[in-house]
């Protein structure tokens, strides 16, 4: 119960005015509920009485009759303040829970990061935070505000009508209402977390043959990913209906002990009114509230039937906060948004005399857990205009110097200096300002050519990036396309793959840094081609120091030094 527990304090966190006010309505509800039952059979019975008697005429039939209309409006509008403060605090506090996660994603390890799939991230972020909503609203305010409720009655039962009726009342729902809600949770736990995971596969899947359709209908793989989506969708749907039988087996259970409560109420009534220990008005108010307090326990099955889904989620979502491998940030300035980076203001770096425009010193790194480091006292500098390789067979670190070089991963020991500045000391913004990564697998998003180069900057002109374009050689494969307006699929569907890494470059040449980094950039292209990316890279950027990451013959070529690294 602890990960709901934590759950429902960050709800609670979000909006405790919000959430306070909810939860004293939720009692109000359940307070106005029952009272309007009780006060109604009351009032009905006491008016029968007084209709046989002389009394009728004596008999005030306002003060109760107001008296029900009160409690009738004031418990709708109780309603209506309850669900309107408690589920807009809790929608708040689930899209605060989704940035929150997708921040310490962010903040996850490099490897961990680049082996995240998309579906798993998004599932995380949509499903399990979605499966939280009814820890505050069906599990822990309503069983809050049933008990306070049910003591409540107790004392006024106690008082207006008899000890007996009651204590009668009071534990045979406190004890019949734990022992059907604890076996309701029970019967609902293993359904309920297969009903989840079997909709986030079921979803994974689908995704999965959306993306990949053409690929699995090329290899003859789309039945076989079909019968996986099928399958999954065959557990779900058997989990939602034991889920379901658990439900209402609860619903009739619960009902049958406020059938058998009210009529024990209305018996031990009738004795002490058979003995003239009680009126009969006073027996009927004890008959109806036993009858109405059983709506509090209606309210908990569904929120008890689907703990161990939520009990699931929760533990998911609260696992990246203790999760081993969170490096350490390299940076001191907290991250801005895409926009501030490219716009805000940056700190001029300008090296001194002799100073490289990339230092690296002494530089060692290891991976976790690994024996021996990745890289050991490596140094290598790049000046201004200068372009440095660095080669090596693959696992040798060579993309690992780039994420060390780009602040992405904390080195072991050693410095990374840019124009004399170590990393740690430049802020975030300037960084990025003045250094740009395109690694082996960046990304495109579905939607215009433009679009993804606006990515870059926010101000980008049609000449722009039609010049960046020509400086890859990507300008008569985009115009043959449709030009910058032409679509693209999600992750750059529509493009070859030597054609996305060549728009990915255009991306970063407009960015125009002073430092570019480049993980295997003609990976894919011809000889020929190559050589033209490569060449208007240097035409576009002619002052920027690049370190690239290479074994291509014509990547070599095109440096100035190549570095060697075992």
């Amino acid at each position: 119960m602890k990960p709901l527990l934590t759950i429902f304090r960050k709800i609670w966190a979000a909006a405790p005015g919000a959430m306070t006010r909810g939860a004293v309505l939720t009692v109000v509800v359940l307070v106005a509920g029952a009272s309007l039952l009780g006060l109604s059979g009351w009032f009905i019975t006491a008016a029968g009485a007084a209709g046989l008697t002389a009394g009728a005429l004596d008999f005030n039939v306002f003060g109760p009759s107001a008296g029900v209309r009160g409690l009738a409006l004031g418990r709708t509008a109780a309603r209506y303040g309850e669900r309107l403060l408690t589920h807009d605090a809790t929608l708040r506090a689930l899209a605060a829970l989704r940035i929150d996660l997708m921040r310490r994603q962010t903040r996850a390890g490099l490897d961990t990061l680049l082996r995240l799939r998309g579906a798993t991230a998004l599932n995380r972020i949509t499903a399990d935070v979605d499966a939280l909503d009814g820890v505050a609203l069906r599990l822990v305010l309503p069983l809050a505000a049933g008990l306070i409720t049910h003591v409540l009655a107790f004392f006024l039962l106690a008082w207006l009508v008899d000890e007996t009726v009651a204590l009668w009342v009071a534990l045979g729902y406190f004890v019949g209402g734990a022992v059907i809600l604890t076996a309701t949770a029970r019967a609902g736990l293993q359904p309920s977390i297969r009903a989840e995971r079997g909709a986030q596969a079921l979803r994974r899947a689908v995704i999965d043959m959306g993306r990949a359709r053409t690929e699995l209908v090329v290899f003859g793989r789309m039945e076989a990913q079909r019968g996986t989506v099928l399958a999954a969708d065959a557990e779900t749907r058997g989990a939602l209906d034991a889920l379901d039988r658990a439900e209402r087996r609860a619903g009739l259970a619960l009902s049958s002990v406020a059938t058998l409560l009210a009529g024990g109420a209305l018996a031990i009534g009738g004795a002490l009114v058979s003995r003239g220990a009680l009126d009969p008005a006073s027996a009927a108010l004890g008959f109806f509230v036993a009858l109405g307090l059983g709506e509090m326990l209606f309210g908990l099955r569904r929120g008890m039937a689907e703990l161990g889904r939520m009990r699931d989620a929760a533990g998911r979502v609260l696992d990246d906060e203790t999760a081993p491998g969170a490096v350490e940030e390299v940076v001191a300035e907290p991250s801005a948004p895409t926009s501030a980076l490219t716009s805000a203001p940056t700190m001029a770096l300008t090296p001194a005399d002799g100073t490289a425009l990339l230092e690296i010193s002494g530089l060692t790194y290891r991976r976790p857990g690994a024996g021996r480091p990745v890289l050991d006292a490596l140094s290598l500098s790049v000046a201004a205009g200068e372009t440095v390789a660095v080669s090596g067979p693959s696992g040798s670190g060579k993309s690992t110097l780039l994420f060390l070089c780009a602040g992405l991963l904390a080195p072991e020991s050693g410095m990374i200096a840019l124009a004399g500045t170590p990393l740690p000391d430049l802020g975030e913004r300037t960084l990025r300002a003045q250094l740009t990564l395109v690694p082996q697998r960046a990304a495109l998003v579905a939607g215009t050519i433009r679009e993804n180069l606006a990515l870059a900057c926010d101000d980008l002109t049609d000449a722009e990036a039609e010049a960046a374009l020509a400086a890859v050689a990507l300008s008569h494969v985009i115009a043959a396309k449709g030009g910058l307006d032409a679509t693209l699929g999600e992750g750059g569907a529509g493009l070859s793959g030597g054609e996305t890494r060549r728009l990915v470059l255009a991306r970063a040449l407009l960015r125009r840094p002073r430092v570019l980094l480049l993980d295997e950039p003609t990976e894919g292209l011809d000889p020929e081609t190559a050589r033209a990316v490569l060449d208007g890279i240097r035409a576009w950027l002619p002052q920027a120091a690049i370190l690239t990451a290479s074994h291509r013959a014509a990547e070599l070529g095109w440096a100035g030094r190549v570095v060697p690294i075992a």
